[in-house]
């Protein structure tokens, strides 16, 4: 049992400081009052002064979890970051390398299948060195497929791609030698203007199309349909309306196609291809690129005719 002097005073005569003014700072009787205890230091225990405050006590302060002291803990936090960054960069101009050498040999051979006569006469009148290109043109395509990834000890890699797109170059060029020269030359403009506006846009949007891939497998599905459907039309009687409809929504899933891919090659979406395999993204684009190529020749030909 305590004495009713050794009980604290109410809630309501506590706050009242006129008369338990001093009551908190006066020992009770019989009680042993604690020191206070020490302030946070980040030296070691033991080391304080009389008043129980070390001489050269300082709090922390932190920046993005990295101590203030130390200023290149946050140059080595944010360093992988920077580094990623210069790596896709390399990787983006790697490939517009590769295919602005790719286009300018594809367009090259076009240029001179389409002026130069002899030569357009010959590979109307030989069409089966098309059908030879076409082949090698499938095997090459396939291999480069199969061997997709990082190859940095396999240099044949960047000649099974010269073998590709010289295939592919005589292919363009054969299918341009059977339109006139203002249509080929129509179409080697209007892709120019179609490329340039894709990679504005995908540069530019904060819309991701790499999640779009099963609506690019069903649109494929479909051209081929209508391919097959035009096919056997044809040899019955010519509808020019049916090819030119034809021609129009390849263009159009083809540059989507090309949307696709420009924004794996970018990197900053739910999907993208790695710094490693820029010979499957310039691949990708060539593909893209000279399939746009050819639908709006189809297009602008038969609009010509």
């Amino acid at each position: 049992m305590t004495s009713k002097i050794d009980n604290p005073p109410p809630y309501e005569e506590a706050i009242d400081h006129s008369k338990y003014g001093n009551y908190r700072n006066q020992p009770q009787h019989g009680s042993h009052v604690p020191p206070p205890p020490p302030s946070y230091s980040p030296s070691p225990p033991g080391y304080w002064d009389q008043e129980g405050v070390h001489p050269h006590a300082t709090i922390p302060t932190l920046s993005a979890g990295v101590h203030a002291s130390n200023s290149g803990d946050m140059e080595d936090f944010l360093r992988p970051r920077f580094e990623s960054t210069s790596i896709r960069h390399a990787f983006i101009r790697k490939v517009y390398l590769i295919l602005s050498a790719q286009l300018a040999v594809t367009f090259s051979v076009v240029a001179v299948f389409i002026f130069v006569d002899p030569v357009r006469l010959f590979v109307i009148r030989y069409p089966a060195i098309y059908w030879a290109s076409f082949a090698i043109f499938f095997v090459v395509y396939c291999i480069l497929l199969c061997c997709k990834g990082p190859r940095r000890r396999f240099p044949w890699n960047f000649l099974l791609l010269g073998v590709f797109t010289l295939a592919f170059s005589y292919m363009a060029g054969t299918i341009s030698s059977y339109y006139e020269t203002k249509a080929v030359l129509l179409a080697m403009g209007i892709t120019a203007l179609v490329c340039i506006a894709v990679t504005i846009f995908c540069f530019q949007t904060k819309v991701d199309f790499t999640s779009c891939g099963g609506f690019l497998c069903i649109a494929s599905v479909l051209l081929m349909v209508i391919w097959i459907v035009t096919a056997v039309v044809l040899v019955f009687q010519y509808v020019p309306w049916l090819h030119m409809l034809y021609a129009a929504i390849g263009a159009i899933v083809y540059t989507l196609f090309l949307v696709y891919n420009t924004q794996l090659l970018i990197g900053n979406r739910e999907l993208a291809i790695s710094s490693e395999e820029y010979i499957y993204a310039a691949l990708s684009l060539y593909m893209d690129i000279v399939q746009i190529f050819l639908f709006i020749l189809q297009f602008s030909g038969a609009a010509t005719d």
